[in-house]
């Protein structure tokens, strides 16, 4: 045993100083910001998720994390990729192995009805068109799952519509939910309301779960336990039907989503045809209360990704009384400066499900909400922040679905954008493409589905725009077989999967609701034969994130983000210190969000009858 720790050690001080000055650069390039300072300790160790540069390097890479001492984790085969707790001294010379192409720190996550629906259009869906999500599986990443609550059972009160659940935490068989926030959230998606005859119901009430558990009774988790969580639900989406992902959890930004493990396992999901829908965040204000941007969390920070803003529908059903909440996080995201997010949803006083002592039972206890029929405990209640907007937004996914079963992930975002609701009172950078109108894009999935049977669907209230990328393109309509929508095509680029220039659908000459209108491609310009990716400004598009936007004001200036204030609020990626964290926490791995926030606006909120 001692021969065998000289030995580590001896390889692992042989291994730091033969590093070469370019060596000892191209290592400290593979590694996440967090962990460039750990790298010089002489002691400790770290968690870390290690991604191999192929599938075929990840036997070399598990062999290096032994031979320096780490202890290995849970496999991630879907990033080609290892958990492993690594000596700190060592992490350099693993960083510097060829078969490693990145280390990140295995970071913390945490967790992030009666007039939603109506608010959102989605009662209207299941009373006037009949949908409700049947057939359509819903993975729900989070807390877990109580084992029982009435409004999850199926028609005959037998069993519940859960049709699998696995711990990635403590690895229990049996559905259990100490935390609370994952019923919560499933009750948001699926909820049918049996104990408020019907008055809380979820958004598609007939959907199936498949739940997976990675944070703890106290609402924090790892990392790797989420992207072993996608892994599962794109190895079993078939079995199960899984084709959309609810992540109301989320960490920090730290690096490129083009780097980072968690929003790489994002993409993998989206390229296998499931929609993933992540909050974004509860950064919305700095602690002393003034309005902040820049505050996306991953992997809400992803292009690929339906990341998901809260708005106050104030109690009515009423549309025109929304607001958007003040603590929802606005954009740009930090590194890659990408406009976000995608578009808000209800996330102010969502009344939902309920676990008998669980955290949030009993701390939020002053916000528990009886039913309509007898019950040994109060079997909802009222819960804020983008956690509870995420959901609203999944479940409308399911009813799109449901309607349209070809959607891709892009297409579903896009119908999204295009039907949402524009506030003038709000930039894109903190409604996105507008407020969700779960009717419209429904009707217009439904339309896409068979578009040569039916009229294009049209509303006033609709956007008729895309966020794409960081512009908007309006004027015109979207169409089923446009290039945009295809498997693999990047969110935002110019180019479609296929190599051709992205098309979203057509552009109109005339009125877009006559018959008689002539109809060129939206997205191209074409000049004979021959076309050209499309002039942004010759569509009436906006640059969102470059000029006067964040509040009226610069959010780019020249090369560099702008520092201190915009708009009279500190941006969060105007800060020098790339572990700050929003809320002040001491541990600087972490971004508190969830259900939890330091601003009163985050509070939970029991709305009065009236």
């Amino acid at each position: 045993m001692r021969f065998t720790t000289v030995r580590v050690c001896l390889v692992q001080l042989l291994t730091i100083f033969t590093l070469s000055t370019a060596a000892h650069a191209q290592a400290l390039g593979t590694f996440d910001p967090l962990l460039w300072p750990r790298a010089t300790l002489l002691t400790g160790q770290s968690r870390v998720v290690v991604v191999a540069r192929d599938a075929s390097a990840l036997g070399t890479v598990t062999q290096q994390i032994q031979l320096l001492g780490g202890a290995l984790g849970r496999p991630l085969p879907l990033i080609n990729g290892r958990a492993a707790t690594v000596p700190n001294v060592s992490l350099m010379a693993l960083a510097g192995n060829a078969a490693v192409q990145h280390i990140a720190l295995d970071r913390l996550i945490v967790g992030a009805m009666e007039r939603t629906g109506p608010t959102t259009g989605a009662t209207a869906v299941r009373q006037e068109l009949g949908l409700d999500g049947s057939g359509i599986g819903v993975a729900v990443i989070d807390s877990g799952i109580t084992a029982w609550h009435d409004d999850l059972a199926d028609a005959d009160h037998t069993s519940q519509r859960v049709d699998r659940f696995v711990d990635f935490v403590g690895g229990s068989a049996t559905p259990s939910d100490e935390y609370g926030h994952g019923t919560h959230v499933a009750g948001i998606i699926a909820g049918n309301g049996f104990d408020s005859g019907g008055a809380r119901s979820g958004i598609a009430p007939a959907s199936r779960l498949v739940v997976l558990k990675v944070l703890d009774g106290s609402g924090r988790g790892r990392i790797s336990d989420v992207i072993a969580a996608l892994d599962y639900i794109v190895t079993h989406q078939g079995e199960l039907n899984i084709r959309v992902a609810n992540l109301s959890v989320a960490t920090g930004v730290y690096e490129s989503y083009n780097l980072d493990p968690l929003t790489l396992a994002a993409r993998r999901a989206v390229e296998a045809g499931i929609v993933v829908v992540a909050a974004a965040g509860n950064n919305g204000r700095n602690p002393q209360g003034q309005t902040q941007y820049g505050g996306i969390t991953a992997p809400g920070n992803a292009p690929w990704v339906l990341t998901v803003g809260a708005s106050s529908h104030m109690g009515t059903i009423d549309r025109s009384d929304d607001t958007i909440a003040p603590f929802s996080s606005r954009g740009p995201t930090a590194i890659d400066r990408a406009a976000k997010p995608d578009l808000v949803a209800p996330g102010v006083g969502i009344e939902s499900l309920s676990v008998p002592n669980s955290t949030l039972y009993n701390t939020r206890s002053a916000y528990l909400l009886p039913g309509t029929t007898s019950t040994p405990y109060p079997p909802y209640l009222s819960l804020t922040g983008t956690s509870m907007a995420t959901p609203v937004v999944t479940g409308t996914v399911a009813l799109m679905l449901q309607a349209n079963p070809s959607l891709t992930p892009n297409a579903v975002k896009a119908a999204l954008q295009f039907t949402a609701e524009v506030k003038p009172a709000y930039d894109a950078l903190t409604q996105g493409a507008g407020f969700l109108n779960a009717q419209g894009a429904v009707e217009l999935a439904r339309f896409l589905a068979a578009p040569s049977t039916t009229e294009y669907p049209a509303d006033t209230i609709w956007s008729r725009q895309l966020l794409w990328g960081n512009h908007t393109a309006s004027g015109g309509r979207l169409t089923a077989d446009a290039n945009a929508w295809r498997p693999g095509t990047f969110w935002g680029g110019v180019m479609s999967a296929s190599g051709e220039p992205i098309v979203w659908g057509v552009i109109c000459s005339a009125n877009c609701d006559n018959g008689a209108a002539v109809w060129n491609p939206w997205g191209v310009i074409c000049a004979s034969s021959s076309c050209t990716v499309v002039d942004w400004v010759g569509l009436g598009s906006t640059n969102v994130v470059w000029g006067s936007q964040c509040g009226g004001s610069d959010c780019w200036s020249g090369t560099s983000w702008s520092a201190g204030d915009v708009g009279g609020a500190t941006v969060v990626w105007g800060t020098t210190d790339d572990q700050t964290v929003v809320w002040g926490t001491t541990d600087d791995e972490t971004v508190v969000w969830g259900t939890e926030c330091d601003d009163s606006s985050c509070e939970p909120v029991i709305w009065s009858n009236s």
